[in-house]
């Protein structure tokens, strides 16, 4: 196509007599003044309440919110104390005069201390053996964004598999193992995923947990005796 064929859009045309018919600004700000009036009611009954959610959150945040967090976060470190020191009972219920993490997940619900408390609170009962309580609370903690993620998911397992809840078991393993960047803990559940399906006779399975450490984690802790486990399998590679 030339240049003179090429097509070119319509212009819109603005006749003369129709310039006089289009409203000036002082007539559209007039305008917007006198809706203003006729709804001035409305508008700052909206204005006034968009002011009172705002003042009202900055009110809850600053004087309700982040001192109950600091609260929760003072009463969480007696029991983590104790828990670091194997008293599990008063870890979990306190020792009179200071929270247990029980009472802190109660108490200060909705609170990160009191989320984290039903890890603690799950692990303690899985070191005393009440597995279904360990389960219970290892399933209400909410593990996204904090370090103990892949450690509660395996507690988890561990807690599952004691109940002989064998498939929900392997499940929280792999789950616990999915961070492949965390070198300690991945082929340590992927071991005990392995385990897990030998437990079931999935022979297949475990052999793949198995070469799976063997391939991703070769200076893990437990890929030093995994040529015994996969030959014990029937997988041998010499």
């Amino acid at each position: 196509m030339s240049k003179q064929e090429r097509y070119t859009a319509p212009r819109r045309v603005v006749a003369p007599e129709m310039v006089d018919d289009l409203p000036s600004a002082e007539e559209k700000l007039k305008g917007v003044e006198h809706w203003y009036q006729s709804n001035s009611k409305m508008v700052n009954n909206v204005l006034i309440g968009i002011l009172a959610i705002v003042l009202g959150y900055f009110a809850y945040d600053k004087f309700y919110r982040a001192p109950r967090i600091q609260k929760a976060n003072d009463a969480i470190f007696r029991a983590q104390t104790y828990f670091g020191m194997d008293s599990l009972n008063w870890a979990l219920n306190g020792d009179g005069d200071k929270l247990g993490f029980l009472k802190i997940m109660d108490k200060f619900s909705g609170t990160p201390a009191a989320n984290l408390s039903k890890y603690y609170a799950g692990v303690c009962y899985l070191k005393m053996g009440n597995f279904a309580q360990a389960e219970k609370y290892l399933k209400e903690f909410d593990g996204k964004g904090t370090m103990v993620a892949e450690v509660a998911k395996g507690c988890l397992g561990d807690a599952l598999m004691e109940q002989g809840k064998t498939d929900e078991g392997i499940k929280a393993y792999l789950d616990a193992a999915s961070n492949e960047d965390n070198i300690l803990l991945a082929p340590l559940y992927l071991e005990r995923a392995g385990l897990a399906y030998e437990l079931k006779n999935n022979t297949a399975e475990a052999i793949k947990m198995y070469r799976k450490i063997k391939d991703r984690f070769p200076m893990s802790q437990q890929a030093r005796n995994i040529e015994k486990s996969l030959a014990r399998l029937g997988d041998y590679n010499p």
